[in-house]
């Protein structure tokens, strides 16, 4: 029996009851009008867009980190490795979002700039909790969001709980590394320090790593596998610091040295935060192998 026209097996179904269960499922009709530009200016929905999907960029790597520490307090480290890869594609992802806004003019950002008023993106909660994992806790980052009581408790339980490096050490630590006492129970609500004993022991790892070059099995399974984390966090402190320094540069290029947005000190505070290492021992300990 022949088929009605336009319903052969190829023609995809395009009669529903109700919505698309593309859009139930991505709720694209939602991300799609949540931009309500302020001024006339037709540069501003490009910046409002590109922040949204900052957003929504910081939100999947926060995921992804706390996968990878929830991995780690159960000991597995594939698990952990992979969702540190999957970060490194994101953060990638995270920062080409600046490219629309890298060569904006001081003329153009200041044809919507009144628009943010005292909007600024050091008072974006998700990024906060992005920093938190990073190990850069300050419990007076929580005080902006006061007046959003959900977004606070959020933030409060995350200054509370180890970051990724906490349980990079706490995981090390339970494998026999000579992790320091102080630094497997320090403060958690604070900014972690380097520690002289955690850069030793990346310091171990990675000179037996190199004197294994050229000679086969001279690595034990063990210092291989604190290489291969070690590597995957380095990874992804690179790519953080590309951030800030994308983003240093962004804002130079489209105010200069004028204070910020929300009464920040602008580049000069984006200059501190780009010099500042992620997991800073992996770094240091590379000058004593």
């Amino acid at each position: 029996m022949a088929q009605p026209e336009g319903t052969d097996s190829e023609t995809p179904n395009l009669d529903f009851a109700g919505t698309t269960p593309y859009e139930d499922y991505v709720q694209a009709d939602v991300l799609t009008h949540l931009q309500h530009p302020l001024s006339d200016d037709p540069g501003e929905m490009v910046f409002l867009v590109t922040t949204q999907v900052m957003e929504l960029w910081f939100t999947v790597i926060v995921h992804e980190w706390e996968t990878a520490a929830e991995s780690l307090r159960r000991d597995d480290l594939p698990a952990a490795l992979a969702a540190l890869k999957r970060s490194t594609y994101e953060l990638e992802s995270l920062n080409a979002s600046w490219q629309p806004l890298a060569h904006l003019t001081p003329a153009q950002f200041n044809s919507y700039r009144s628009a943010l008023g005292e909007g600024s993106g050091f008072q974006s909660a998700m990024y906060r909790r992005l920093e938190f994992l990073l190990g850069e806790k300050s419990a007076s980052m929580l005080v902006p969001h006061r007046g959003a009581p959900r977004v606070h408790a959020e933030l409060e339980k995350a200054l509370h709980q180890p970051s990724l490096y906490d349980e990079v050490l706490r995981f090390l630590a339970r494998r026999g590394e000579d992790i320091p006492a102080e630094a497997l129970e320090r403060d958690l609500t604070r900014r972690y320090e380097p520690s002289a004993a955690v850069e030793a022991v990346w310091v171990r790892a990675y000179g037996t790593e190199s004197a294994a070059y050229g000679t086969a099995g001279a690595t034990g399974a063990g210092d291989a596998e604190v290489v291969r984390l070690g590597e995957a966090l380095t990874e992804v402190a690179e790519l953080v610091w590309r951030w800030r320094n994308d983003h240093l540069a962004a804002t130079r290029r489209a105010m200069g040295s004028k204070t910020g947005t929300g009464g920040s000190a602008g580049v000069a505070w984006l200059e501190k935060r780009a010099t500042k290492q992620v997991f800073p021992e992996l770094w240091t300990a590379r000058s004593h192998v």
